[in-house]
């Protein structure tokens, strides 16, 4: 009988100390798993400078995102003018992914963070907007509360069809990606749309063809602000020969 009680201690002494070690494990992962979770970064915003919201998404086009990021970006080395502070926006925390396979980090989800006054909204074209992006409620109440006190609000390619889902380009002129014309008319018949033209400006909307244009719509808007001058340099920063003389645009007094 003592054999036995023996026996059955010292399995409950085994028993117990695995399961104090499971139990241990389980919290040092916990707590590593906690300790290694980075805190979210926002980014330094400069005062006196024009807050430029890029608003991005699963599906965002490279090229009608970074062409005006990069414009705007550039004007924090130019002397003597209120500069921009660019930074992206989404619904997420985690990583966007772009058409054509770039992951990037978001600066701020619009569902929860606290926003800077954005004063510059960027609408780069995606994947999904004349379909799925349009069904986003949320997202197209975000656009219409930023539109409200935005100096300027501008898109390119498809992008324009989230303005005009936001009502933004009711009394405007407007355009968008050349072959996708005829399909925002069909969606938005009442709308003054504009062929022929790169990029078309209204009040405080900009709307541009996209592409490889971009970067023109934005060369046009830091004219529009700084002037020729600036702009130029901006533009033979990144070895584009810039100058409105012959270029197709629509400015709506």
């Amino acid at each position: 009988m003592r054999r036995i009680l023996t026996i059955l201690t010292f399995a409950l002494c085994i028993f117990s100390c695995e399961t104090k070690g499971t139990q241990e494990t389980k919290t040092t992962t916990t707590k590593t798993e906690k300790e290694s979770t980075p805190k979210k970064q926002f980014p330094k915003l400069e005062p006196n400078r024009y807050n430029v919201g890029f608003l991005i998404m699963d599906g965002v086009f490279n090229t009608e995102l970074t062409a005006p990021f990069d414009i705007f970006q550039h004007t924090i080395f130019r002397e003597n003018i209120k500069a921009m502070n660019v930074f992206t926006v989404a619904n997420t925390d985690a990583a966007v992914t772009t058409f054509e396979g770039m992951r990037i980090l978001p600066d701020f989800n619009y569902l929860k963070d606290s926003l800077p006054k954005i004063d510059i909204l960027v609408v780069p074209s995606a994947e999904h907007h004349l379909d799925t992006d349009l069904d986003d409620k949320k997202m197209i109440a975000f656009v219409q509360k930023v539109a409200k006190d935005a100096e300027f609000v501008t898109s390119h390619c498809d992008g324009a069809f989230v303005l005009a889902k936001a009502g933004l380009l009711d009394d405007v002129a407007s355009t968008t990606f050349p072959s996708d014309i005829k399909k925002m008319r069909e969606m938005f018949p009442k709308l003054d749309i504009r062929d022929n033209t790169l990029f078309v400006h209204d009040g405080k909307y900009i709307t541009s063809a996209g592409g490889a244009k971009s970067f023109e719509a934005a060369l046009y808007l830091c004219e529009h602000l700084y002037g020729k001058e600036i702009a130029k340099s901006l533009a033979g920063g990144l070895v584009i020969d810039w100058t409105l003389d012959g270029y197709p645009h629509t400015i709506v007094k």
